[in-house]
């Protein structure tokens, strides 16, 4: 007998009783979760849900974020290095740029190139500029005031290239692999 949730299964035979019903529960509450940010969509809530979820993210990405300044780089068969750099790390806060480096010729371009704030204590995270193919970068605070909408789809966005990423089994090992950001 199979459980199916969604497009996962689960083969009770092989799991047992316990471990499927373990399984069963663990996915119905994360599509539970999952509806409940959906259906907070564009609202404040909503938007500090997805900053907790970056965080989370952030932290499965490099659960020991590096000393700054530095620089290092996640490479993975099959996909494209992923950049991380800590460009200023504060007691309660760190200020990370994440992106994907393509080189053509003498012509290097970061993209997308997302500006990342940390907050430790609060533990959550988000974008405070995006500079993405086919939209208008994202500034924040430096302009003034940024509507919820714009945040919305910068961290929204954040969320599912970090998911990406850690799909693709990119990660930091921390100071270790770490190379000193060139002023």
């Amino acid at each position: 007998m199979a459980i199916r949730l969604g497009r996962c299964y689960a083969d009770s035979p092989t799991l047992g009783r316990l471990a499927a019903a373990m399984v069963s529960a663990m996915l119905l509450t994360c599509q539970e979760s999952w509806r409940r940010v959906r259906a907070a969509h564009g609202t404040f809530a909503g938007l500090m849900d997805l900053y907790e979820r970056n965080y989370m993210l952030v932290r499965r990405l490099s659960p020991m974020l590096p000393a700054a300044p530095c620089h290092t780089i996640s490479k993975v068969e099959g996909g494209l290095d992923l950049h991380l750099s800590v460009l200023e790390r504060h007691r309660y806060t760190t200020d990370l740029r994440l992106t994907y480096e393509f080189s053509r010729g003498c012509q290097n371009r970061q993209e997308p190139n997302l500006s990342i704030r940390v907050y430790h204590d609060a533990r959550v995270a988000e974008v405070l500029a995006a500079h993405l193919r086919h939209r208008p970068p994202f500034h924040f605070p430096s302009e003034g005031h940024v509507d919820l909408s714009s945040r919305w789809r910068a961290n929204r966005f954040l969320f599912k290239w970090l998911s990406y990423c850690l799909h693709q089994g990119h990660a930091f090992a921390g100071s270790a692999a770490c190379s000193d950001l060139e002023s």
